[in-house]
């Protein structure tokens, strides 16, 4: 597989071999994280966590001890991007399944985005981009549970289809429904219900580690998903 950071970045803009190659050398300090347990706590302020393989969730867990999720993080996804003070120090980044990250001196990545043009305007991008998937999140908490969930498979298969790891209407997903229940801020009951809703409704077949949506667009259409909020442009030639 290609390098899923530049395939995602260049749904913003072409980058040159230059930029590329820069940009390849910071997955060089991989390590393996095992699905339950923490990637970064947010008070490191030094380091920057490239996803490369596996899924990740941001999460906080709340005073009575419960766990909320609030964003995905898979391969090409850039975490702890921006530092927001004490406010965010709570906040964890966790592997829902067996990650690789890169861990990414926030020095190193300040040097690339000053020296390189295109890589500041990628990252520019990638921020707004990010704060628009936090604002639909967001959004998605007023819908009924089975739309939320279908909205979130929904995006899932479209974060994983910009890096080469979904096909039209398929994708691995390894997580649990201890996982899915978190970022949906509901019971482990309550999503084991809303699974069976949707398997009942031909919306999704979930086996294997496998989740297939046998027809995306009335998924599309039930979840009320709009893609433009992801901002996915096809590269610019460089």
């Amino acid at each position: 597989m290609s390098h899923p950071l530049i395939r995602k970045l260049e749904h913003s803009a072409a980058l040159s071999q230059a930029e590329r190659s820069a940009l390849e050398t910071l997955t060089l300090n991989r390590r393996s994280v095992s699905a339950r347990h923490d990637i970064a706590v947010y008070d490191n302020t030094d380091r920057v966590y490239l996803v490369t393989s596996g899924i990740a969730g941001r999460y906080r867990t709340l005073r009575q001890g419960s766990r909320r999720i609030v964003s995905f993080a898979v391969p090409g996804d850039l975490c702890r991007m921006h530092t927001c003070g004490p406010s965010t120090r709570d906040m964890r980044l966790g592997a829902l399944t067996h990650c690789s990250v890169a861990d990414i001196p926030r020095a190193r990545l300040a040097e690339l985005i000053e020296t390189h043009p295109g890589i500041a305007r990628a990252m520019r991008w990638l921020a707004l981009m990010e704060l628009s998937r936090a604002r639909e999140w967001l959004v998605n908490d007023s819908r009924p549970a089975d739309r939320r969930l279908a909205h979130h498979f929904r995006e899932l298969l479209v974060c994983l289809q910009v890096v080469g790891l979904a096909d039209e209407n398929s994708f691995e997903l390894a997580i649990s429904q201890a996982d899915l229940a978190d970022a949906m801020g509901i019971s482990q009951v309550h999503i084991n219900r809303v699974l069976q809703g949707l398997r009942a409704d031909d919306l999704i077949v979930w086996s294997k580690s496998a989740l297939t949506i046998p027809d995306v667009e009335r998924l599309q259409a039930f979840a009320g998903f709009d893609p433009g909020y992801l901002d996915l442009r096809a590269a610019r030639a460089a």
